[in-house]
């Protein structure tokens, strides 16, 4: 019986704070009107994800190429951006996998490859923050609120040493410091957690067709 209440309020626990981070995002959706441009798009759809349930997975998985994904209900950081941007037809995969091609000598090492990787390359943070360098998008990183927009991405180290990546949204109160949508282990989230970590890259990405 014991074992039964304990399910039963953990399950409790967690949706709460489901509906919470739903709420959350639906407030944040208000202070961005669909006005059509880029950012807002990728905002909203952002914010969409959080409705998703993500177990967070970082298993390597032989893709599809292009438009190739690991399943709808695995994922890590990264999956979060590729899948937002992808709402927008735009396709991180493809894209960051020919810059790779042409360019693979200025993309990192970390990982010991000797030529580009479709099924991996653009699920990496180190990876992206080249691609995005690469493309122009690289702002100044600050601890000021007001010089992050609603569709900017950020990057920052978790526990010391582990890449994260994640969109920034609009505060739901309106507040001046945004929040971002992230999966950091718990699935799409919309968090008060733009400066909680290091931050180590600011992007504002604006792909042309």
């Amino acid at each position: 019986m014991k074992r039964r209440t304990w399910f039963l309020l953990a399950f409790a626990i967690l949706s709460v704070e489901a509906q919470s981070t739903h709420e959350q995002a639906e407030q944040s959706r208000k202070q961005m009107p669909e006005d059509g441009s880029l950012a807002s798009r990728l905002v909203h759809a952002a914010l969409d994800r959080t409705h998703q349930v993500v177990r967070y997975d970082p298993v390597y998985v032989r893709l599809d190429y292009p438009g190739g994904d690991v399943p709808a209900g695995t994922g890590v950081c990264t999956d979060e951006v590729i899948r937002s941007y992808r709402k927008l037809s735009f396709d991180l995969q493809k894209l960051v996998h020919e810059d790779m091609k042409r360019h693979f000598a200025a993309y990192p090492k970390h990982w010991g490859l000797s030529a580009p990787d479709k099924n991996i390359d653009h699920r990496r943070v180190p990876n992206l923050q080249m691609f995005f360098k690469r493309q122009g998008a690289s702002l100044p990183v600050t601890l000021n609120g007001s010089d992050y927009l609603p569709g900017d991405l950020i990057t920052c180290t978790v526990a010391g040493k582990l890449p994260h990546i994640a969109l920034v949204v609009p505060a739901p109160d309106g507040g001046s410091t945004p929040w971002i949508v992230h999966n950091i282990g718990q699935g799409p989230q919309c968090e008060n957690r733009l400066f909680e970590f290091p931050l180590t890259g600011h992007y504002r990405w604006q792909p042309r067709r």
